[in-house]
């Protein structure tokens, strides 16, 4: 079955980076655009970026645009969020995503604290 596993959240300060991966199994990883989104404390989940298959370009949240970069490695099934330059606001659950024949398919989450 579809699993998404994301790993690499923790506690930064501002101004830091952290680098999330998210390993992807049960199904052809290097046919479908990945995504990652983030839940802030007390907010809805929204769209952090998306990366596709074909040339793996990116698109991202204005937010994050200049800070964050999705990529993605077909040999070992996994896509990555590099974040730099992190700011309090990025505070939030950030999960890895992706939708194969209309299905939705989540991670469970990972936790990333920006706090001085």
């Amino acid at each position: 079955q579809v699993q998404l596993v994301e790993s690499g959240g923790g506690l930064v300060q501002p101004g830091g980076s952290l680098r999330l991966s998210c390993a992807a199994s049960g199904f052809t990883f290097s046919t479908y655009a990945m995504s990652w989104y983030r839940q802030p404390p007390g907010n809805e989940r929204e769209l952090v970026g998306i990366i596709s298959t074909a040339d793996g370009r990116a698109n991202y949240a204005t937010s994050v645009q200049g800070r964050f970069t999705i990529s993605r490695d077909s040999a070992k099934n996994t896509v990555f969020l590099q974040m730099n330059s992190l700011k309090p606001e990025d505070t939030a659950v950030y999960y890895c995503y992706t939708k194969i024949v209309g299905k939705e398919y989540w991670g469970q989450g990972t936790q990333v604290t920006v706090s001085s």
